[in-house]
């Protein structure tokens, strides 16, 4: 054997261990990173039922509820009950947020219609959720059916179903595309208000990462999008909000987003092409304020944007 190639593999076989240690870190940073994106941040809710309470008066009969998901974890969500045989309104937070931020939205939809209201906590987020991670949408979707099949389970005070035959959901972002993938797969959703929405789970993953790690690098992103399918155990799908639109045919649906939304404007514009049926689509995105600072509304901004949401489910869910 030459000298030289006797070199080489002693050299290799020295720095062997080395390439395995950097190669083991490496992919526990990149566990510690997903790991860390897939726990949303979190904290008190913003408003509760009984701080409503306190300042409205008991009119409003608010309720605590839990039930099942697909996948036998537990899910909840606050509800406050309609008329009698009234449609269904399901209201569904963006990542990061909690049920509590469309809270108010919720309400004056409740008091305009006499619709039956539910404000899910998407798994992984809320005060000590059931479940401690978010899917980025793959879970969600099933997640909202299973809140679907809990309203439907609801009885008025005759014995008689609660609800209606017909249901509308409203979602931002990470809600948004749940509310998607629910919609597409039961046709009981009629109305949808969809609001800043993204492409598919690998851009709100990357959306994400950018956000929580600060980089925004090509190969770190690619790994991460490779991880996230190792880490759910294939059950990680990247569906794209176009291939469902082609399922929703005649539902109506009302896009929101604006500039104030930054990539979120760019793919609800561009999701808007998507769509084989216009004529039951209404699109509004320049608005000055989105479902995604909702919080952050002035007076004006914020009865603006309520005002068409809770029009658009009076017009088209009864």
């Amino acid at each position: 054997m030459a000298p030289r190639r006797k070199y080489g593999k002693k050299l290799f076989k020295s720095l062997l261990p080395i390439f395995l240690v950097l190669a083991l870190a490496f992919l526990g940073a990149l566990g510690y990173i997903l790991r860390g994106i897939t726990r949303p941040p979190r904290g008190p809710y913003l408003v509760t039922p009984q701080a409503f309470a306190q300042i409205s008066g008991p009119v409003l009969k608010l309720t605590d509820e839990t039930w099942q998901n697909q996948d036998h974890t537990n899910a909840r969500g606050w509800l406050l009950r309609g008329a009698a045989g009234a449609p269904a309104v399901v209201f569904l937070h963006r990542y990061g947020a909690d049920r509590s931020w469309l809270f108010n939205l919720g309400v004056k939809l409740n008091e305009a219609t006499n619709f039956t209201i539910l404000w899910p906590d998407l798994r992984g987020h809320g005060m000590n959720p059931p479940v401690s991670w978010t899917s980025f949408g793959a879970y969600e979707g099933d997640d909202v059916q299973s809140a679907l099949n809990f309203l439907r389970s609801l009885k008025s005070p005759n014995g008689n179903r609660l609800i209606g035959d017909r249901i509308g959901l409203y979602g931002v972002e990470l809600g948004a595309y749940a509310a998607l993938r629910a919609a597409s797969q039961d046709p009981s959703v009629q109305v949808l208000v969809l609001d800043s929405v993204p492409r598919s789970p690998d851009e709100l993953l990357e959306a994400t990462l950018k956000g929580d790690v600060g980089v925004d690098n090509k190969i770190l992103r690619y790994l991460t999008r490779h991880a996230a399918r190792a880490y759910f155990l294939g059950h990680y799908e990247n569906t794209t909000t176009c291939e469902m639109a082609a399922r929703l045919k005649t539902r109506r649906v009302l896009l929101l987003s604006g500039p104030e939304a930054g990539y979120l404007h760019d793919s609800t514009v561009a999701f808007e092409r998507c769509f084989e049926s216009p004529a039951y689509l209404e699109v509004k995105t320049d608005l000055p304020l989105t479902g995604f600072h909702v919080t952050s509304a002035t007076g004006e901004q914020g009865e603006a944007y309520d005002r068409r949401v809770i029009d658009f489910f009076d017009k088209n869910l009864r």
